[in-house]
């Protein structure tokens, strides 16, 4: 008898050292060897020279704090409010704190449950036509009656532990699963902070422009006047037609018609930059655009491969994408045998007065078993092949945010480049137009030239002067999306 227990017990250790090694190779640790990248961006060469042998040591733009990167401080306090109290920034915070409980939740999860049931009763009661009798002794000498004689009484108080063998690692992936989950949040949290200090900086800036266009169209508007009153002049005088004031007249609506226009973009702009920020509508004081300078001037951007560990976006769907590969080991791990012990044990009694009378109300039991799931309607088969598909698109959607990152640094770079060339013609051409401006209403006040020239002088003027601006903000729209691209925005 005692060998036949030493041979099971023998047996049962055998298998468990046999599952647990082969619980080693049932899911692969992810490792994103598969990724290629480009070594260098496509027209980095033309703004910063790349120093592969440095690009570890030398902080690229998209490390610089958001602080540092832009130098006008009402800027830098919208974004700190913004990061405060944006809506989406809160939402994205009580997400971690979701995925931090998750994660405890998983660390844990190979220990056993433990349940504590004090002060159990039960009492069943049943007639006649019950098909069994009243058993025990609670009656004792007495006669049951037929009708709701008590069939079964007992007072018990119990501890009951349960566990189950971790033998094909299916808790330790649900925490590998749970931690990428947690990590991936936080990035996600990065990376709508991120978005939100480019989407901030943007509006700003084109608050700015909008500032700008505005004293354009005022400065236009005024000089139209003093031109009307010339020709108004002109025309009491018998030297000009009805046709020269009322053309002058249509010029002066045109640039009168575009200051209320601005100034309605200016309250929408500023009513959303306050709600980004979580305020209610009101205004926001800046400074003026040719009064701002940008101290991020650095354009080193480094190589593609640190996208991988310094944009958020990217890292996060890296995270996501180990989440899915310990999703598959937890699935794997339900088609295979799964080994659990139940214990319990305490008193139970049928009378009251023996509830806790030591030792004769002890109990104890002890349930081991090993259960291999056969047919389930192929539920653990689908939901296997379902995980791996989900890593497989976990893995795409990794790729596609790489290739992402890396086209939005070159488009910014070669965006950065071609308005550097653009603003230059642009500067030129509002020098031009300004110098055939007063050119023409000096003429036109000696009688040297119409009022046609000087109109059509004025406007060129007018539209040079807004495109400058224009341009102004592309060119530190593209600097603050080329920031955006290598990552920066959330240290």
């Amino acid at each position: 008898m005692k060998r036949t227990k030493f041979n099971i017990i023998a047996t049962l250790v055998v298998i468990g050292f046999a599952l647990v090694g082969i619980s080693c190779g049932s899911n692969k640790e992810y490792r994103p060897d598969s990724i290629e990248v480009a070594e260098n961006y496509r027209f980095s060469d033309s703004l910063a020279p790349v120093d592969t042998m440095a690009s570890d040591t030398i902080p690229t733009l998209g490390q610089v704090p958001w602080r540092e990167f832009f130098g006008d401080s009402v800027l830098i306090s919208l974004i700190d409010k913004a990061v405060k109290n944006n809506l989406d920034m809160r939402e994205a915070i009580t997400n971690i704190e979701i995925a931090n409980q998750m994660h405890k939740s998983a660390k844990v999860g190979n220990l056993p449950d433990v349940d504590l049931n004090v002060g159990e009763y039960v009492r069943e009661l049943h007639s006649e036509n019950y098909y069994s009798n009243p058993s025990g002794n609670y009656y004792g000498d007495r006669t049951p009656p037929d009708k709701l004689y008590t069939n079964k009484v007992r007072h018990s108080t119990s501890l009951h532990v349960s566990w189950e063998a971790d033998i094909w690692g299916k808790f330790k992936n649900k925490k590998e699963a749970e931690l990428a989950s947690y990590l991936e949040t936080q990035e996600v949290k990065k990376a709508v902070q991120t978005q939100l200090v480019s989407e901030i900086a943007k509006g700003y800036y084109q608050l700015l422009e909008l500032d700008a266009q505005l004293d354009v169209a005022r400065a236009n508007a005024k000089l139209n006047d003093s031109i009307l009153r010339i020709i108004e002049l002109q025309y009491d005088a018998g030297e000009v037609t009805s046709l020269a004031r009322e053309q002058t007249q249509a010029q002066k609506l045109v640039a009168q018609a575009l200051i209320p226009q601005l100034e309605r973009h200016i309250a929408i702009q500023e009513n959303r930059l306050r709600f980004l920020a979580g305020e209610n509508p009101g205004t926001i004081e800046r400074q003026q655009l040719d009064s701002y300078t940008n101290e991020g001037d650095s354009l080193e951007v480094g190589v593609p491969l640190q996208l991988l560990q310094h944009r958020p976006d990217v890292y996060a769907a890296e995270l996501n994408l180990r989440r899915a590969n310990a999703e598959v080991g937890v699935t794997q791990s339900y088609r295979y045998p799964s080994l659990k012990i139940d214990v319990s044990g305490g008193v139970d009694a049928m009378l009251t007065e023996n509830w806790f009378q030591i030792p004769g109300s002890l109990f104890g039991m002890l349930t081991a078993g090993i259960t291999q799931p056969i047919f389930n309607r192929r539920r653990l088969k689908t939901d296997y092949e379902v995980a791996k598909l989900n890593r497989d698109k976990a893995e795409i959607e990794f790729q596609k945010k790489v290739l992402l990152g890396i086209n939005e640094v070159s488009d910014a770079l070669v965006t950065l480049e071609k308005l550097e060339e653009q603003i230059e013609y642009v500067d030129q051409r509002v020098e031009v137009t300004q110098k055939t401006v007063d050119n023409a209403f000096m003429l036109f006040k000696s009688g040297l030239a119409n009022y046609l020239e000087v109109l059509t002088a004025q406007s060129n003027a007018m539209e040079s002067e807004l495109d400058q601006v224009n341009m102004e903000l592309q060119r530190r729209n593209e600097r603050v999306n080329l920031y955006r691209a290598l990552g920066g925005g959330w240290q």
